[in-house]
């Protein structure tokens, strides 16, 4: 790590001088831990300013609201009967540390923060335009599996920016420097950029660098740079210009595809795809021709229709064989693709009503054999794609787009590679982004650390310190509690980066154990100084997102599949099957896994994101989601009430209840609650139970349904 290129952070780029200085800019200045009588430093911070308020703080939460908080914050998963069981009968002063340590520890911690992360790094598992689509996912298991393993928040960043975690280059024994191979599965971290790569009319659009700087300023800088794409930023002192110079950084990346698979793999996949399309093409022969003869005059008019309205230029281009073909010719062709393409639904809307059925007919047989229309290729090997740097484009000047279109560059506004707030003279020695993400993962940059920890607090306490987590410029306001979050932020560093650390600390402090309910008269006296609970006088009660309400459901019923990784499944209906990954249509079914591995993304003629987690506000990975809309509308209580999943989930709940109870109704009202709501009934609820049983085993499954729909299952409180 070189910070020396690191300069005094108020040398701005150009137009810095006409606004004030982002507070977010400062330094960060490890203030002193407040006097106090609490272990936790956090709780220092936040008590003394409870008492500068006047604010009195809630009491601690009972043993089971806390357990189930924690659960879901970290694995997203409710504990179990016997953990709860555990928890309840265990009085060591340390138990509840220990229930942390073991969900920090546990697998399913990667998959619940993983999906926090990747909202913010605007993953999807579809985008007609992405060129990495087929093996996206196995970024997603890159950020799981890091995340697992606990790698400093300094490295994860570094190798999604540069596929190395820390040396790029090394001094061998007789004293000459060589760049190192980075590791094999850090390969699967640069998805983070590949992820940019789009086309447009099947071609390279240049949105990638774009992307790229958009996601990575709002992601680790905090940053809101995207109006300073058309002008300069209307707040914050980023320059137009200084949008153009990071996105210079990322110019001369291009998506680069890798086969997955050893040799022998390969060469055998080779023989079976020649043997398979040696069969399929026999067996299409016939069938095609007898498809030419029917659609082969209409088409052939309708080509000549297409080419007569072209200009002469276009024309003359297109009625050459390729080969004679000039580079500019060809590249005329192509850009006439789209309008010359004559598409098959037009070809039989102007058929005669019998030889519509026989196209009909064909048509079938053809995607009966796996052709279709164009043919197919048998399977093809898993692959992913990767970025890589293309020295030509390196080459290359760039310059600023006031239009935003990468096909329309300002020559004379010629840009050279920087960023926001960068030093005079970086230091580009090892490549362009490498000396960005020195800068940018260095211990010294006040933005590095004072974002991430502003978004691990948001996602332990509901919001941030600093309320908009990809925003510390001026619109985004100042934090509540400023001195806490630098003392975080050099906590932070202290500890090298450890978010696992970062975590324990938050969850093990007072503030987030305390109760969300107290004494009415308290509360509302606390409300009249801080309605809005901003200082932290007691727990937020916060809404389930998606996946922990689906999760929660199937762990209910006892189907919940725990497996981590593996490409995305799909919960449309069976009558409107979808198109996977690589292309091809595959079957689609409700599996049991985990929602943070249900299908996301986005595609003009379909909705790719199912039904369920647009209902409970997850975003489509279009754009990076710092921070999810909690709302609580009617098709949410629709969804619990009403769909085929909660239906099913409530038959296998009760046939549960009835297994693990041996028909013991009182028993298994007590399990209910207990595996529902991670806390057993009250005496009220066991004799409204009883009453609505009757004595019936067969009414479980309307219990269990009423569980399911009760406020108290889709809040952590």
């Amino acid at each position: 790590m070189r910070w020396l290129m690191l300069l005094p952070i108020a040398a701005l780029a150009i137009g810095a001088t006409k606004k004030a200085e982002m507070w977010s800019q400062r330094p960060v200045v490890r203030p002193a831990v407040p006097k106090s009588a609490a272990k936790n430093p956090i709780d220092a911070f936040v008590d003394s300013a409870l008492a500068k308020k006047g604010l009195r703080a809630a009491g601690p939460a009972d043993k089971p609201a806390l357990l189930r908080r924690v659960y879901i914050d970290l694995i997203g998963i409710p504990p179990t009967p016997s953990e709860l069981d555990a928890f309840l009968k265990e009085d060591s002063p340390d138990a509840y540390e220990k229930v942390v340590d073991a969900l920090l520890a546990n697998p399913q911690h990667g998959v619940r923060y993983g999906r926090h992360w990747l909202d913010v790094l605007r993953f999807a598992d579809v985008d007609e335009r992405m060129y990495a689509q087929a093996g996206i996912h196995l970024w997603r298991e890159w950020v799981m599996h890091s995340l697992n393993r606990d790698l400093g928040y300094d490295q994860f960043v570094r190798a999604q920016l540069t596929g190395y975690r820390n040396e790029r280059t090394r001094v061998n024994d007789i004293g000459i420097r060589s760049r190192i191979d980075p590791r094999p599965d850090d390969l699967f971290a640069l998805g983070f950029l590949a992820r940019g790569g789009v086309s447009r009319d099947n071609k390279d659009a240049g949105e990638l660098p774009i992307m790229a700087v958009e996601t990575v300023s709002s992601a680790f800088m905090g940053l809101s740079v995207g109006c300073a794409k058309c002008h300069d930023h209307m707040y914050d002192p980023i320059a137009q210009r200084d949008f153009y110079a990071m996105k210079a950084l990322f110019d001369p990346l291009v998506v680069k595809k890798i086969t997955l698979a050893t040799p022998a793999e390969i060469l055998k996949n080779a023989d079976a795809q020649e043997d398979a399309q040696r069969k399929r093409a026999e067996a299409e022969a016939p069938l095609r021709a007898q498809l030419a003869a029917i659609e082969g005059p209409i088409r052939k008019r309708l080509e000549e229709e297409r080419v007569a309205m072209l200009p002469a230029e276009a024309k003359s281009a297109v009625q050459k064989p390729e080969r004679q073909r000039s580079a500019a010719e060809q590249k005329l062709v192509d850009d006439y693709f789209v309008p010359l393409r004559v598409d098959p639904i037009k070809v039989k809307e102007l058929l005669p009503e019998a030889d519509r059925k026989k196209f009909d007919e064909i048509s079938r047989q053809l995607t009966a054999l796996g052709g279709g229309q164009r043919g197919g290729g048998g399977n093809a090997l898993p692959a992913f794609w990767t970025v890589e740097v293309d020295k030509g484009r390196e080459r290359d000047q760039s310059y600023i787009l006031s239009s935003g279109e990468p096909d329309r560059p300002e020559k004379d506004k010629p840009v050279q590679p920087g960023w926001p707030f960068a030093p005079a003279n970086p230091d580009f020695r090892d490549g362009r982004i490498e000396g960005f993400a020195d800068w940018l993962t260095a211990p010294e940059n006040p933005f590095f650390a004072r974002v991430a920890v502003n978004r691990l607090w948001q996602w332990h306490f509901g919001e941030g310190l600093q309320k908009m987590p990809s925003d510390f410029g001026a619109l985004g306001g100042m934090p509540t509690h400023p001195e806490l979050l630098d003392w975080l932020a050099a906590e932070f560093v202290e500890r090298k980066f450890s978010m696992k650390q970062m975590h324990r600390l938050m969850v093990t402090s007072e503030a987030y154990k305390r109760a969300s309910a107290m004494d009415r008269a308290v509360a509302t006296a606390n409300a009249k100084i801080d309605a809005a609970n901003d200082y932290l006088w007691s727990f937020r009660l916060l809404r389930l997102e998606a996946e922990p309400v689906w999760d929660s459901i199937l762990y209910a019923s006892g189907e919940l599949d725990l497996t981590i990784g593996g490409a995305s499944f799909d919960i449309t209906p069976a009558e409107t099957p979808r198109r996977s990954q690589d292309g091809g249509n595959r079957p689609v079914a409700a599996p049991s896994r985990r929602a943070a591995f249900m299908i996301r993304g986005y595609a003009n003629n379909r909705d790719v994101v199912p039904n369920f987690l647009q209902v409970f506000d997850v975003e489509d990975g279009r754009l990076p989601c710092p921070l999810r809309t909690r709302t609580v509308t009617a098709p949410q209580g629709l969804f619990l009430m009403n769909s085929e999943e909660v239906e099913k989930a409530s038959q296998k709940f009760a046939a549960r209840l009835r297994n693990e109870t041996s028909d013991d109704l009182n028993a298994a009202v007590d399990l209910g609650y207990r595996i529902v709501l991670s806390r057993p009934p009250s005496g009220r609820e066991k004799d409204e139970a009883a009453t609505y049983l009757q004595n019936d085993p067969a009414r479980l499954k309307g219990l269990a349904w009423l569980l399911f729909n009760l406020d108290e299952f889709v809040f952590v409180r």
